[in-house]
């Protein structure tokens, strides 16, 4: 069993089973300890949740934990209010209203279908109130349930220690190129073929430019390191991985310590293509930005401190026209290559070796992905 099962109180063990002084048959409710994120994987328990509020749940969370606020954001705010100026019995005794009656509707709606031997795992901010109140609820109708000691603080603990103070176990390559040369997608086709990757720029929602915000917002620091950590556990130590090569930032969130590290050491593949062919990459692989003209616009907008009046304007006429293989062209020529061959001279890099692309039709990228794989896997670290 992963982890360690520890219990609050008291105890003797006999027959199989845990009785407290003067409760005789009563059974504390279990804390488990998360030591190590490799344990994720194999937690003895069925379902993870998360009883914070709807908020902090949005903020960051264990992988795959489901959300079922004991405290709604509203209510969160109202009784910390009353503790703090208030009285603090009143606000617990507020607060227990609140949890009893969250807790049946959660109860009733989507823990419904849940049968006797499920076990849930609970966790709350620290490990304290709103987690054990809500596995007490769950502990009386008969289900085992365990509560996470210490709570989202122990797990981010974790996540801050793997990510910031941590070397990366795995050799790291980086796949290089100019704009417009299918780095993201030739990384999912190295997945395909079986090589380890990690896409960050898929973690991030973000494809690491001034046009690159993919949905609505990207996640927060913490979800996206969370994200960044969960997809390191899940990596063979012993064989490379292979991630884009990006600035310390893509979009608003930082890469980690630890990991721009390892990527700042990593050697390089390195992708190379014509600015035509990669103006008909860039025309289909940004079409949800060049269907939307107002998010266009104001994407061009955010260079004008980049670049000259006409050019802005020149610009912004060519994208109301739809004129967005020209368009392309001038953005890589004039604002992404330039930048890209500064930071080239700026540092020196291992090259494992240079891929030309033809083009980018299917055969192209499954010759390219095959040739990045055959070089990733060859490399060792010294």
């Amino acid at each position: 069993m992963a982890g360690r099962l520890h219990f609050r109180h008291q105890r003797r063990l006999t027959e199989g089973r845990f009785y407290t002084a003067g409760n005789r048959g009563y059974k504390p409710v279990m804390l488990y300890s998360l030591a190590d994120l490799s344990t994720l994987s194999d937690l003895p328990f069925d379902e993870v949740i998360d009883v914070r509020s709807p908020a902090e749940f949005a903020e960051d969370h264990l992988p795959g934990a489901i959300n079922l606020p004991v405290l709604d954001d509203e209510q969160r705010a109202q009784v910390g209010t009353i503790y703090v100026q208030d009285d603090p019995f009143r606000a617990r005794k507020i607060g227990a209203a609140l949890v009893a009656r969250n807790a049946a509707r959660h109860i009733d709606g989507p823990l419904a279908d849940r049968q006797g031997g499920w076990r849930p795992l609970v966790y709350c901010w620290r490990g304290g109130q709103r987690s054990n109140s809500f596995a007490s609820i769950l502990k009386q109708i008969g289900w085992r349930v365990g509560v996470l000691e210490g709570g989202y603080q122990t797990y981010r603990r974790l996540v801050v220690a793997r990510l910031y103070d941590t070397p990366v176990r795995q050799p790291v390559v980086l796949l290089d190129g100019n704009t417009g040369t299918a780095k993201t997608a030739l990384l999912q086709r190295v997945r395909t073929l079986g090589g380890q990757i990690i896409d960050l720029e898929g973690l991030a929602q973000h494809r690491g430019s001034v046009f690159g915000l993919v949905g609505a917002k990207q996640p927060s620091q913490k979800m996206f390191e969370s994200r960044l950590a969960d997809a390191l556990r899940q990596l063979d130590p012993n064989r490379p991985v292979l991630l884009e090569a990006e600035s310390n930032r893509i979009g608003n969130c930082a890469i980690p310590a630890a990991v721009w590290r390892a990527m700042c050491a990593a050697p390089r593949i390195r992708l190379a293509a014509t600015p035509q062919s990669r103006a008909d990459f860039l025309t289909t692989a940004y079409s949800d930005v060049t269907d939307d003209i107002d998010r266009l616009e104001t994407r061009i907008e955010a260079l004008r401190r980049f670049h000259s009046a006409d050019t802005i304007s020149r610009w912004l006429a060519w994208a109301r026209e739809g004129a967005f293989r020209p368009l392309a062209l001038e953005l890589m020529e004039q604002h992404y290559d330039p930048r890209y061959a500064k930071s080239q001279a700026r540092s020196a890099h291992e090259i494992l070796g240079e891929i030309r692309l033809a083009g980018f039709d299917e055969s192209d990228l499954d010759r390219a992905a095959e040739q990045i794989l055959e070089l990733a896997s060859g490399f060792r670290q010294p």
